[in-house]
């Protein structure tokens, strides 16, 4: 086994045992990345010569017996979290050489812990997307088959995590941006309760449904990575000031007393056979591991799509009306007055979807029509939340599909922004409601594709994701391979 080929639990492991140097353990990434990158498109920037010498640094801390388990573990985050210094582009034009004077939270926590940030990963413009199609820069392919697309809008990251570029990854998820390219590229993802990551330094899309959260190769790396970004930050003010759990205490075999809800309106119609079939699979699983399993009802599921694309645009529209061209960010030189800056600027700096969902949001925000779209959505918001308070009543946890299918073909849902907006059906609901979500792998389609399996939980019980994701995990037993199609 090649070292990019271990989890971060086993390069830990190697690392400490001496076995292993994260010098090493960088340079057979940093190789891997040269081998694949030209197909897989994952990465808009990259920074080997920095990613050694944090390497190097990282071996010295071990030396002297200090580091944790992601202390000289490469990893990338997602390119819409901000580096002190470096590129962050979001994926749009509007901040192509945008470097910021401070690290995002998250990003000072990876660094305290000593992990080798090797680079910002491609996505969907200002997270914008399903595909991460919608990039300005480069379109991530999934490396399971690299004419499909990686997911979006965390598609970089999760295509970097499951090629073996890096052992794990950073992204955001405002509507399944985590769990949905996790899903499809065959790894883990999670979108913690919101509040539970601080945001500071994440640049904002929808303010009260993004969340950060790790993409990994198994569920124990997970509960590795949300132990090192989870905690109380004063710098957010949507921070909650919770204790944080011990995540690997939660790692044991068994579910005796669980309960675990399958919503019935997730198994309809447009559901791909082959993805019904993985998920009923799953239930069987946790059924052995000795959960019982109950049939729920989530009623207003069928709304979610109409309110999150009045939500999110409409918050969209107010957060990016920053991107003027005067403070920071890209400019359009030669307009005659201010306003003609303005348009020119936002006009060539931001791509099609970006400028459809400002417009969108505008809209629905707009004098005369405020009540009739924006209050009405968070009203029907409210209705889902309370569909899933009472489901904790008769469950612990939902199971469910991620996506409707498995990977498509890029540019086939390009010209149709409405079936793209479908696919994020059965994510849309957990940022909506603030809950936490797990995509774990399942299986795989007829064509090779993997297909994952969605676990959603109550506010801040991230440990029972979890848990119940290793059982998952451990009871479908899948082979965990690096595509042979990157090799």
């Amino acid at each position: 086994m090649e070292p990019y080929e271990l989890t971060i639990t086993e390069a830990d492991s190697l690392l400490a045992e001496k076995k292993l140097s994260s010098v090493e353990l960088t340079r057979s990434c940093l190789e891997r990345i040269e081998r694949t990158e030209e197909a897989l498109c994952s990465f808009i920037s990259l920074d080997p010569d920095q990613a050694l010498q944090t390497a190097v640094q990282a071996d010295r801390r071990r030396d002297r017996g200090e580091g944790g388990a992601l202390c000289g573990i490469p990893l990338s985050i997602k390119d819409l979290l901000c580096t002190k210094d470096r590129t962050t582009t979001c994926g749009s034009k509007i901040l192509e050489n945008f470097k910021p004077p401070y690290d995002a939270t998250v990003v000072e926590k990876l660094n305290e812990c000593g992990a080798v940030i090797v680079g910002k990963a491609a996505m969907d413009e200002f997270a914008m997307g399903s595909t991460s199609e919608n990039c300005a820069y480069k379109i991530p392919s999934n490396p399971w088959d690299i004419d499909c697309v990686a997911g979006g809008s965390s598609g970089g990251s999760a295509a970097s995590v499951a090629s073996g570029q890096v052992l794990g990854s950073l992204g955001s998820d405002t509507g399944g941006s985590i769990r949905q390219p996790a899903s499809l590229c065959g790894i883990v993802g999670m979108k913690p309760t919101y509040g539970r990551v601080s945001r500071y330094g994440l640049v904002a899309f929808a303010s009260s449904l993004d969340q950060i959260g790790p993409l990994t190769r198994d569920v124990t790396d997970c509960a590795t990575m949300m132990q090192a970004i989870c905690g109380y930050d004063r710098r957010d003010s949507t921070s909650v000031e919770q204790p944080v759990e011990d995540y690997h205490s939660f790692l044991s075999e068994g579910l005796q007393g669980v309960r675990i809800g399958v919503p019935r309106e997730y198994f309809t119609r447009g559901l791909d056979p082959e993805v019904n079939q993985v998920v009923m699979n799953g239930v069987d699983v946790l059924k052995s591991a000795g959960a019982e399993i109950v049939e729920v009802s989530i009623p207003h599921i069928d709304y979610c799509v109409a309110v999150y694309y009045l939500i999110a645009p409409a918050e969209a529209s107010s957060n990016l009306a920053r991107y003027d061209g005067v403070a920071y960010g890209f400019r359009k030189e030669g307009a005659q007055d201010l306003v003609d800056m303005y348009k020119d600027t936002r006009s060539q700096g931001f791509g099609p979807e970006v400028k459809r969902r400002i417009l969108i949001g505008t809209y629905a925000l707009s004098s005369g029509y405020y009540d009739a779209y924006y209050k009405k959505a968070s009203q029907v918001r409210t209705l889902i939340l309370n569909d899933f308070k009472r489901a904790w009543e008769s469950c612990d946890l939902l199971i469910s599909p991620v996506s409707p299918t498995p990977a498509w073909k890029k540019g086939e849902k390009a010209d149709d922004p409405l079936a793209m907006y479908l696919s994020d059906i059965f994510t849309l609901s957990t940022n909506l409601a603030g809950l936490p979500g797990l995509s774990v792998p399942g299986g795989y389609s007829s064509s090779g594709l993997p297909i994952g399996i969605q676990l959603q939980g109550p506010h801040f019980d991230e440990g029972a994701l979890l848990k119940c994701g290793f059982n998952l995990e451990r009871g479908l037993s899948l082979e965990r391979k690096i595509p042979a199609i990157c090799a």
